[in-house]
């Protein structure tokens, strides 16, 4: 599935949980969500999912009932004036998109970098030993009164950038680790010297 789709149908359903009680009635609540999520700002993006579909903002309930500045602008409008003006707007569009894409380009580096702030670098030498850790969602993972630690492994090869490379010490068996799971391998404590 797409990560995207998969992050609104989760806001949306958790939305939607807040709101219901029973839930045999969240059908009833879904267009007032559904007309939340596409008219609130977010952050990836600066802009609402409506007005980059659209390329323009979303007209709510309660600017139909008092009238804002921008519906009464268009109600005074002729077809004539309205038809030139509307073109106009959907010219904007593409542009709005690109602003969108590059708002949101912008976004991802600021994520990466304070992600990255937090990230410890390592090196390994070949013939270390390491151990590696196992997290709760991991399939390895037995319970919580089992180890939490596989190994030891020994440190085979360093392949730069790309991965690194684990022997099982006397036997034929081998993992990969890419850089970013480096948090996963931990030194063995029994063979460094402190």
């Amino acid at each position: 599935m797409n990560g995207a789709v998969e992050a609104a149908n989760k806001n949306i359903k958790k939305t939607l949980r807040k709101m219901v009680d029973n839930h045999k009635q969240w059908h009833k609540k879904l267009p007032f969500i559904l007309l939340g999520y596409r008219t609130t700002v977010y952050t990836s993006t600066g802009a609402t999912p409506y007005m980059l579909v659209y390329g323009t903002e979303a007209i709510i309930h309660a600017e139909v009932e008092i009238p804002s500045l921008r519906i009464i602008q268009e109600a005074e409008l002729s077809d004539i004036e309205w038809i030139p003006s509307h073109y106009e707007q959907l010219a904007l569009t593409d542009r709005k998109r690109i602003n969108a894409i590059c708002h949101g380009q912008l976004y991802q580096n600021r994520m990466s970098r304070a992600f990255n702030k937090m990230v410890r670098p390592r090196q390994f030498t070949p013939g270390q030993l390491v151990l590696k850790r196992i997290f709760p969602h991991q399939d390895e993972a037995k319970g919580k009164f089992s180890l939490n630690l596989k190994g030891p492994y020994m440190v085979h090869r360093d392949w730069a950038d790309d991965q690194f490379k684990y022997n099982i010490p006397h036997s034929g068996r081998s993992i990969s680790v890419k850089p970013s799971d480096t948090d996963t391998v931990l030194v063995d404590p029994s063979v460094v010297d402190l």
